[in-house]
């Protein structure tokens, strides 16, 4: 396995600090216009276009190949900080993420090199691994002839995607699963913006179709259910949803103090009583944060852990191990974003359900990021682990 750098080795510049200090104006920035957004249905393609130049989407890819170098913690770090600005770019970015993680596990060679380059150049990766089926079948079809091969078929929950110079899918082929790469802009492939999700509404997570699509065969990859780096990337997966939702419950702490602070009238109460001193509302936002905050550090204890693994350096950890704890934190984090995102409406009365200030998105988006890997089949994958040393890993419970 490739090491990477550890947090203790970072190159100047690319310490927590550093990072954010250089793109938080531009998350601020990102997150200006969230609302016209979200009420007008408009997807966010200047914001990521302005990742890509900025290099964010390439800060995890070595120095050597021309990214930023920067370790797997700091990294998410900062991601969460995005994520706390605009819950819907950090989400669409969660393919992209696991495929760089993915090529940095790879032994050295053309193909990692390759896309290495691609990535530190610009280059973004969607995600399309699902079906709408009646079944957890792949029916996509990868085919041959001669020595060309194409894709085609039909997917859903395609996040990113439709943002992407690339997307990663799976596919099959004489009974064998596979991932495989394609470029998004060829005409075969048809994205439709038609997620019907009532949160997360701007990730482009709808539908694929891909119609005789080339795929270059090094870009073929067979899915191994013995890869012993496919716990990783599981917790990976999972830890992104976390980092997202830990965003969502910061962001609706932000609008809430937002909201109080210039109110003058306190519900039920008679003449001018200014809502931001009096003891109940202090006491809910108070409670809120703490809920918050609780959400965001077990988040990034789950992130340093996966650091440490993809640096093969500091605290031994394993595969299994780490997607356990994922599980664990899952049942915590993702309760404490809906619960923060629901309490914040006791600080305003009906006021505060105003469309116009659309404080229900962020209950919403984190009952929706939740609904992504229901947290009650963890819960039962991390009791069966512990009573019976029994730990099942498939690639459908990514």
């Amino acid at each position: 396995m490739t090491t990477d750098l550890n947090t203790k080795d970072l190159l100047p510049g690319t310490d927590f600090g550093s990072l954010a200090a250089r793109f938080s104006p531009l998350f601020e920035s990102i997150g200006q216009d969230v609302l016209e957004r979200e009420r007008n249905h408009v997807l966010p393609y200047d914001q990521v276009r302005s990742l890509q130049k900025a290099g964010f989407t390439s800060l995890r890819v070595p120095r050597e190949f021309g990214g930023g170098g920067v370790a797997l913690d700091v990294f998410l770090e900062l991601f969460l900080e995005l994520a706390s600005l605009d819950s819907n770019v950090a989400h669409l970015l969660r393919g992209h993420i696991v495929q760089v993680e993915s090529l940095l596990l790879q032994e050295d060679g053309p193909h990692r090199s390759r896309w290495l380059h691609r990535i530190a150049d610009g280059a973004l990766i969607g995600n399309a691994a699902s079906e709408r089926n009646t079944l957890t079948e792949i029916t996509t079809a990868l085919s041959r002839t001669g020595t060309d091969f194409t894709v085609s078929g039909t997917k859903y929950y395609t996040t990113g995607s439709i943002y992407s110079d690339w997307i990663s899918l799976s596919a099959a082929r004489d009974g064998e699963r596979y991932g495989v790469l394609v470029r998004a802009d060829h005409p075969g492939v048809s994205i439709q913006d038609d997620w019907d999700g009532f949160g997360q509404q701007l990730t482009g997570s709808g539908s694929l179709t891909l119609h005789q699509v080339p795929v270059d065969p090094s870009d073929i990859i067979v899915v191994d259910p013995a890869d012993p780096h496919l716990a990783f990337r599981t917790a990976l997966f999972q830890s992104i949803l976390l980092l997202v939702a830990s965003g969502i419950a910061q962001n609706a702490i932000n609008d809430a103090v937002a909201f109080v602070k210039p109110r003058k009238r306190t519900f039920a109460v008679a003449g001018e009583r200014i809502p931001a001193k009096e003891d109940l509302v202090q006491v809910v936002v108070g409670e809120a944060a703490a809920k918050a905050y609780a959400a965001k550090s077990t988040a990034l204890r789950v992130a340093r852990d996966l650091s440490d693994y993809a640096a093969s350096t500091g605290r031994a950890v394993t595969g299994e191990q780490l997607v356990v704890d994922a599980f664990k934190a899952q049942q915590v984090v993702l309760k404490l974003a809906q619960e923060t995102a629901s309490d914040i409406f006791e600080v305003g009365g009906a006021s505060a359900t105003s469309t116009d200030l659309l404080l229900d998105r962020h209950w919403r988006n984190a009952r929706t990021v939740a609904s992504h890997n229901p947290a009650k089949y963890r819960a039962r994958l991390v009791g069966e682990h512990l009573l019976t040393g029994t730990f099942e890993l498939y690639a459908s419970r990514t």
